[in-house]
């Protein structure tokens, strides 16, 4: 595996998903009425990806975290979910909490995003929540998006924190005006421009086949749909 992305798969973020932050993770979703309308709308999103990604029967979910789309991810009958993270806890935690009605199409495998264990087209559609706004370099955004590209067959989905809205605007704003300190200077959520994550997926081998925003023109996060093409020589 090459010397960047092996830094990359050791970036801060990623190694606190141990069983206690897991379970952490998953209940934070579910308690108070502002998180329980974030994650309708979530699903909303979800659903709404999905039908534009053409209702993919073969899906990954990558990172699938404690399981939280997995009941919309298995809403289309004949379905079938590999459910995929690089936290052994996190799978165990989708695994005893997540109902057991609808494990039987899903299938879990820990691996990581950097380097999926799986062949090349394996998979119709990678579903691909809350994972890339928590990669700040451009490098290690387009390996993994390379790797989605040798992956799937079909499409990708999935979600960022875009510019171009007032949530990012204000986030810009109060980070000019912020005194940072030796804990606060490293940071494990980005924003990218649109132009940039645009030039990305063609980079990567991808063009887009729609958008959702969670909230228009106010709130940073966008979904997007992305459907493989052939890439470029040197790309």
């Amino acid at each position: 595996m090459p010397e960047t992305i092996q830094q990359a798969i050791s970036l801060q973020f990623s190694g606190k998903y141990d069983r206690q932050h897991a379970e952490q993770y998953l209940r934070k979703h579910r308690e108070g009425l502002a998180r329980r309308l974030s994650h309708w709308r979530e699903e909303q999103l979800a659903r709404k990806a999905l039908t534009l990604a053409g209702d993919p029967t073969l899906v990954l979910d990558l990172p699938c975290g404690a399981g939280r789309f997995w009941p919309v991810l298995m809403e289309k009958e004949n379905r079938v979910l590999i459910a995929a993270d690089n936290s052994a806890d996190m799978i165990d935690t989708a695994r005893t909490y997540q109902p057991k009605t609808i494990q039987q199409g899903i299938r879990t495998l820990q691996t990581s995003a950097f380097d999926i264990t799986l062949p090349d087209g394996a998979v119709d559609s990678i579903f691909c929540m809350r994972l890339l706004h928590h990669v700040g370099a451009a490098k290690h955004r387009i390996a993994i998006l390379r790797e989605f590209h040798r992956v799937t067959r079909d499409t990708v989905i999935l979600s960022l924190w875009v510019d171009g809205n007032y949530k990012a605007w204000r986030r810009t704003r109060l980070e000019r005006n912020r005194y940072w300190d030796t804990a606060r200077d490293v940071q494990n959520r980005f924003v990218l421009p649109v132009v940039q994550v645009v030039q990305e997926f063609e980079q990567a081998g991808f063009r887009i086949v729609g958008q959702i925003d969670f909230v228009p023109l106010y709130a940073m996060w966008r979904v997007y749909v992305l459907r493989k093409t052939e890439l470029t020589r040197g790309g």
